[in-house]
């Protein structure tokens, strides 16, 4: 009944009562077998969202499936998108079959199989018509977990599956008839908008401990009320923050972005860091709470969506700070130098000038695109709403002279780049209506001022 994945090792079904015993000693020392139910099927759906799912791609993989005596059901997330009336971005199948079953039942069909890196966790992933990508997953429970991954052995047991699963709102199946299968009460939570681990959350988030964040952006997602949690759920999650620190910043980053830019993004934020989450995540261990609180608020209310890594941003004093948190949560390139930018002009309130921003637009050494959103973020996280409208609306046109241009007054290097600056002031402040032709005819007075700057300059010098 159950397939040890390195091998095709099958532990017969007079067995299964005495192995499930063994996994439920070492897998769950601390809790009892989590309530479930007798007969798991709660509902059947006969409705246009369910239908809507059957590509003539997918009913294909059912018949093969059924051709060859194997179950197949939609797992998880898409049954409680579906259930909340929203169609599924993404389909995840769960299968009796093993692994070599699946290959084999494949091969027969000629139906191709790719990216094979999931095979060793238990999913095939079959591309039929050259159409549509499904990923189907043997049926597992898991043997060992060290807070970040786990070893797992196959089953034919849709119950233990679904006790490995994380939270009872993500822990039900589907079949291809419509029938809901729901084993730990996750559609009666569902319908109470209620987010519970499966059975002991001490118990799930040691199997991993990103199960933390989860937690949250799910409360976010299902929850009707910002602070409404289950109190046992809270208590695991404080003794157990430490385990962070194992888990890399790029999962926790993945989450918690996700928390920032979904329902009660303050509030869960707010607990988080009640938690404990600073020194797991690479905030400082006071960081600037009311800012962000200020930040968020302003922008909720009026109606201004701020990128994630601003929350974060507005919470930091210094580069060095920021620097910290891009360590511990890699983030990409884009949002470490903007959370940079914004510290920088943290502490100064910002030009209300338009001229100033385009002068820092036109001067921008890297991605103008990317130095636009910057500047943008930062009016909008200081409440400049309206002037970061006009800096998102400007057409900047481009800058008529090439260093090519140039070259028969001054060498390339240092004193070029500072004669194009030169330039570009003169082309802004007559409002870019300067041509190439005007703008050269000001080079040999820029490099007379130049010069006569730097003989002054040597004249100080030597009269010390």
């Amino acid at each position: 009944m159950f397939t040890v994945l390195s091998g095709v090792n099958y532990i017969s079904s007079y067995r299964l009562l005495r192995v499930y015993k063994t996994w439920q000693k070492v897998m769950m020392k601390e809790e009892l077998m989590p309530r479930s139910r007798s007969d798991p099927v709660v509902k059947k759906l006969d409705n246009p969202l369910f239908h809507s799912i059957f590509t003539p791609e997918l009913n294909t993989l059912a018949q093969l499936f059924r051709k060859y005596n194997y179950q197949l059901k939609l797992a998880g997330g898409a049954v409680r998108d579906i259930l909340m009336d929203i169609k599924p971005a993404d389909l995840d199948f769960a299968t009796d079959a093993t692994p070599e079953e699946m290959k084999s039942m494949f091969e027969k069909e000629n139906i191709r199989m790719i990216n094979n890196k999931g095979e060793k966790h238990g999913t095939i992933t079959s591309r039929i018509n050259d159409k549509e990508n499904f990923e189907v997953t043997t049926l597992r429970i898991d043997t060992h977990t060290d807070g970040r991954h786990a070893k797992v052995k196959f089953t034919k047991n849709w119950k233990l599956d679904a006790l490995r699963r994380d939270l009872t709102i993500n822990s039900m199946f589907l079949d291809f008839e419509g029938r809901i299968y729901d084993y730990f009460f996750g559609y009666d939570d569902l319908q109470k908008r209620r987010v519970v681990f499966v059975g002991n959350p001490t118990c799930r988030i040691k199997e991993d401990y990103l199960r933390i964040f989860r937690y949250f952006r799910f409360y976010g997602r299902i929850a009707e009320q910002p602070d409404i949690h289950d109190e046992s759920t809270i208590i695991a999650i404080k003794e157990n923050i430490h385990g962070l620190e194992g888990i890399s910043g790029e999962r926790i980053w993945n989450e918690w972005s996700k928390i920032l830019s979904g329902n009660y993004a303050k509030e869960l934020t707010l607990k988080l860091l009640e938690c404990g989450i600073t020194r797991y995540v690479g905030l400082p261990e006071n960081p600037n709470i009311k800012n962000f609180e200020i930040v968020y608020d302003t922008s909720k209310k009026n109606n201004i969506s701020l990128q994630p890594i601003t929350y974060l941003a507005v919470m930091l004093k210094d580069e060095n700070e920021v620097l910290q948190l891009h360590n511990r949560l890699k983030l990409s390139a884009y949002e470490r130098d903007l959370a940079l930018f914004l510290v920088r002009y943290e502490e100064d309130k910002p030009s209300v000038n338009l001229k100033f921003w385009k002068r820092i637009l036109i001067h921008w050494k890297g991605n103008v695109v990317n130095a636009r959103s910057y500047i943008c973020e930062l009016l909008n996280s200081k409440q400049y709403f309206s002037l970061a409208k006009d800096v998102e609306k400007l057409v900047i046109p481009r800058f008529p002279v090439s260093g090519d241009m140039l070259k028969q007054y001054v060498r390339k290097g240092k004193m070029m780049g500072i004669v194009i600056k030169e330039l570009k002031d003169i082309w802004l402040d007559k409002d870019f209506q300067t041509n190439a032709e005007e703008l050269l005819q000001e080079v040999p007075r820029i490099i007379s001022e130049l010069e006569d700057k730097k003989l002054e300059k040597d004249n100080m010098f030597l009269s010390k």
